[in-house]
């Protein structure tokens, strides 16, 4: 029966080569109609392809995504209609339609043994009813202003993240665990350790090949520190593509430990007692291809400007905890005991510090910002980390960097600082800020306040990544 459907499977190392060459253009940013019309001129003479699968995000940084038949969608993709009132976080009922536009520069070839044959992933634009981004879009929310510091002052925003994660035994054992109370590891080895042809390596190697297959220009991969942790580290890339990266590397992730009978989870601390997963987010701004960051006379080798980029994110702190460290279980990890960045300092060698200042050169020099967790909003870390480095207050706190603050123990207190922050109203508007902080209460509500020792189960049921409809409509 399979050979009636001559559906597109193409090999790694020519998904490989079609995804760099669309990286390509989207890094010397090709105008948007160009890279239209060579897209939809590609679908329309590409046969073999039955579907375009259309991601989008919401205010959560949950990944959604519609399959599209191919050619309904070359003939209607100007008008994408679907109802944004059944996802969390956008609109009201009474105002439900809204339109996906699509970025057609965002555009994947995947494996087909991973996505089924047939198909194609683009990122979608969430658009309003007056024809510009919605508010609740943050990823559109990001580009626009990504955009605009190119536009106003030539600067390439650049980010590259380092994502860890869990891999447990068993499908689905997140939505399990109110029943099982346990996450099972699939492997006890250690930092660096892990037998060729077990379980982690073999999931470690499948998901790298599929990335490397993506355009990810892969760096290093390995087990982490905890048992059962993995992390698969890729090149940096312009900011939207890098955020756009992160939920690729998730989903792909996930769709291959399913494959193996495995649940690759991104909860921050699944796990009591062991380190748990973080997304240290490193950022540089470069103009005209020179790194703005670099100053190989400045202070640690980076720039005044990397400073003071610092110094602002320093002073924002506790503004920004609840959208770098987005869930009840995210607070868990905020532990000193587990080289976990809980200080709101700066510093080149203290991991306990909310940023590090790397060894770096002229290409590489950065500012690495570690208390972010896995489970955030990517398009929501990279937006409030590069508009609060480049356009927010400076504290006189004296001693700013080394000065002993703290970030919040639990998500109470996280939302109170969100909640009550100027800036974060003028980060996101009142509408969204206040959509956002009511979603996490929700959420901080069916959790108790003190964490304790032991993960509890509604901080995993309730939980934005793992997310049960039927669960949610319950309440």
């Amino acid at each position: 029966m399979s050979e009636l459907r001559d559906y597109l499977e193409l090999s790694y190392s020519e998904l490989e080569d079609l995804n760099l060459q669309a990286k390509e253009q989207r890094r010397k940013r090709v105008a948007a109609d160009v890279i239209q019309e060579e897209r939809l001129k590609y679908l329309t003479d590409e046969r073999r392809i039955k579907a375009v699968t259309v991601l989008f995000s919401d205010l959560e940084g949950r990944l959604h995504m519609l399959d599209y038949d191919k050619k309904f969608l070359v003939k209607s993709y100007d008008n994408l209609t679907f109802d944004g009132s059944s996802i969390r976080g956008f609109t009201a009922q009474r105002e439900s339609d809204l339109r996906l536009g699509i970025d057609w520069s965002a555009f994947y070839w995947a494996p087909a043994d991973v996505f089924g044959p047939g198909k194609v992933l683009v990122f979608g634009e969430v658009i309003d009813k007056n024809g510009g981004t919605y508010s609740a879009d943050i990823r559109g929310v990001l580009k626009e202003f990504s955009n605009e510091m190119f536009s106003t002052q030539g600067y390439t925003l650049n980010a590259a993240n380092e994502i860890e994660g869990f891999l447990f035994e068993g499908i689905d054992a997140e939505r399990k665990f109110h029943d099982t109370g346990v996450f099972e590891y699939v492997n006890k080895g250690g930092y660096y350790h892990s037998l060729p042809g077990d379980p982690l390596r073999e999931f470690i190697d499948t998901s790298a090949e599929v990335q490397r297959a993506m355009g990810f220009e892969n760096e290093k991969d390995h087990p982490e520190v905890a048992p059962s942790q993995f992390e698969i580290n890729y090149t940096y890339g312009e900011v939207v593509a890098a955020a756009d990266q992160i939920q690729l590397y998730k989903l792909i992730c996930r769709q291959i430990a399913t494959q193996m009978g495995m649940t690759a989870s991104f909860l921050p601390k699944p796990v009591v007692g062991v380190n748990g997963s973080g997304m240290h987010t490193n950022v540089s701004i470069t103009k005209n291809g020179k790194n703005l960051f670099w100053d190989p006379k400045g202070e640690e080798k980076v720039s005044r400007m990397a400073w003071q980029f610092t110094d602002r994110i320093l002073t924002h702190g506790n503004d920004l905890c609840l959208l770098l460290n987005a869930s009840v279980n995210a607070y868990r990890r905020l532990d000193p005991h587990f080289e976990a960045p809980n200080q709101i300092k700066a510093s080149a060698v203290d991991r306990g510090s909310m940023i590090r200042i790397p060894i770096g050169n002229e290409k590489s020099a950065r500012v690495e910002v570690r208390s972010v967790g896995p489970d955030a909003n990517p398009y929501l870390v990279l937006y409030s980390i590069f508009k609060s480095g480049l356009h927010g207050d400076t504290s006189k706190i004296k001693n700013l960097r080394q000065a002993e603050r703290y970030l919040p123990d639990n998500i109470y207190t996280a939302i109170e600082h969100f909640r009550g922050a100027d800036w974060t109203t003028k980060l996101l508007g009142a509408d969204v800020k206040g959509r956002y902080a009511d979603l996490k209460q929700a959420s901080a509500d069916r959790c108790p306040r003190l964490l304790g020792t032991i993960v509890k189960a509604p901080e995993v049921q309730f939980h934005h990544d793992v997310y049960n409809q039927l669960l949610w409509n319950i309440f």
